[in-house]
């Protein structure tokens, strides 16, 4: 019997998979628990639908997340802090900082936790930090810290 998984099915496949399985598989554990719903021509035309919105979803997605990798790229974030001799600060700049002079000074809505920083900015002066915006989409942000 050819059935259409709605949830992932250890053995037989992920949420969307059109599998075939023995009819009492199908009718006493994969119906009655909703792990599927039975292959009919009505149930893989609103899965084909379905998977079609999924894919024009993520394109879309993705067009935006380029776009705003684009801004964050042409953009310099100013971050003021107290620093003490030779350009060391007391304290240091976390990504929470960088995200709120971002959005305060360029109205760019940076979520701090996609800022990677390898190690907490400890000193005065131009740092260039990775930002992934979306799966396999990241933009180079460029931060200047100087003293207030």
């Amino acid at each position: 019997m050819k059935v259409i998984l709605t949830k992932d099915v250890k053995g037989q496949g992920k949420k969307g998979d059109v599998v075939n399985v023995s009819d009492g598989y199908a009718r006493n554990y994969l119906f009655p628990n909703k792990l599927a719903i039975e292959a009919s021509n009505k149930n893989l035309n609103e899965v084909k639908a379905k998977k079609a919105a999924d894919a024009r979803r993520k394109k879309e997605e993705l067009e935006q997340a380029k776009l705003l990798a684009k801004k964050i790229s042409d953009v310099e974030v100013l971050v003021r802090a107290k620093s003490g001799d030779q350009g060391k600060l007391f304290g240091s700049i976390t990504s929470k900082d960088i995200a709120d002079a971002a959005l305060k000074q360029h109205k760019l809505k940076i979520d701090r936790k996609k800022i990677v920083l390898t190690e907490p900015i400890k000193s005065l002066g131009s740092f260039s930090l990775e930002v992934k915006v979306y799966p396999d989409v990241s933009a180079s942000l460029n931060v200047k810290v100087i003293e207030e």
